[in-house]
């Protein structure tokens, strides 16, 4: 098929990068979001997309609203694309855009729908303690992420998964999903979605970083891992950033991987221990601190204090001198 690829972040290089290496699919043009500043310097950074259609000398279309873009829709209408794909390009498609290709404009979207409809799937997928997520290939329609479902893929979220590693996880699986997708597509009969199963994963934004030490050992965990690696606390009146933890709690018959598993040994001396909410009740040699929550323990495993670098929560207790009785937030 002739394909013009709509994406933007990291998330969208595999499938792009999986389209490209496959002889059965021409990609024509790559459609992105515009470069932007960041880092020090403010200098002008490309998106990743960007980055792999420059290396494969693709034309390049970076319209800062497409829908209001007439250069763009007219370079569009002369693709004569079979299809457009649709990997978190980052901006909303018109009806007149989606009725160009022949078959239609087919989005990845990183999760089992019509649950976690919108921007952030996975980040919100994590933070509600789902055990299982994936990847779901649509037709896409005007609606947010409400088009007719072509084919599923689903991934189990283990306990020590954060946004990052399921991300990744998810790219994979998706590029695979959209390659198996655009093979079948002849015989896939869409799938309706059902409204009312619907959920919404909306934009994360600076207010849900903050840890309350009030709420369980699970919600917090989940937390720090869905809205990794910017979720902190205050420690000695300093912004602590808190980026990998474990909740002790009814940890005794989970398989954990072999580096953690010395943790059950400390678990009985451990549980006896109690304390007021946000505070440090216990340390675990070569791993880290301990923190009272308002239902359950948490073991903190990476921080990073404001000004430094991160680091393990053990390095951190020796750093600092951390004493049992202090207390975050």
């Amino acid at each position: 098929m002739r394909v013009v690829f709509f994406g933007t972040p990291d998330f969208a290089v595999a499938t792009l990068s999986k389209l490209l290496s496959d002889e059965n699919h021409q990609v024509i043009a790559v459609v992105t979001q515009p470069d932007k500043r960041r880092g020090r310097g403010s200098k002008m950074i490309p998106s990743p997309i960007k980055k792999i259609a420059l290396q494969h000398n693709l034309p390049i279309w970076q319209p800062n609203r497409i829908k209001k873009d007439q250069a763009t829709l007219e370079l569009l209408e002369t693709t004569q694309a079979d299809v457009f794909v649709v990997v978190a390009y980052g901006q909303i498609l018109s009806s007149q855009i989606l009725q160009m290709p022949k078959h239609g404009c087919i989005n990845v979207h990183g999760s089992i729908l019509p649950q976690y409809r919108g921007a952030a799937p996975i980040q919100w997928s994590i933070y509600d303690g789902e055990k299982k997520t994936g990847i779901t290939t649509m037709l896409m329609d005007e609606g947010m992420d409400t088009g007719a479902m072509l084919l599923t893929a689903t991934t189990p979220i283990s306990l020590f998964d954060n946004s990052d590693t399921l991300a990744q996880q998810l790219a994979t699986q998706g590029a695979d999903l959209l390659l198996e997708t655009l093979a079948k597509l002849p015989k896939i009969n869409p799938v309706a979605q059902d409204d009312n199963l619907a959920t919404y994963a909306r934009l994360i934004n600076k207010e849900d970083y903050p840890i309350d030490w009030t709420k369980s050992a699970s919600q917090i965990h989940n937390q720090i891992r869905a809205f990794y690696p910017n979720c902190f606390t205050t420690f000695r009146q300093q912004k602590l950033k808190v980026s990998a933890s474990l909740p002790l709690t009814d940890i005794e018959n989970i398989e954990l991987p072999p580096e953690f598993t010395k943790i059950k040994s400390y678990l009985s001396d451990i549980n006896s221990v109690k304390g007021g909410v946000g505070e440090v009740v216990k340390t675990i040699k070569n791993f880290g601190f301990v923190v009272q929550t308002g239902s359950g323990l948490l073991l903190i495993l990476e921080v990073q204090l404001a000004g430094k670098k991160l680091q393990s929560a053990w390095n951190f207790i020796n750093g600092t001198r951390l004493e049992l009785g202090e207390y975050l937030g």
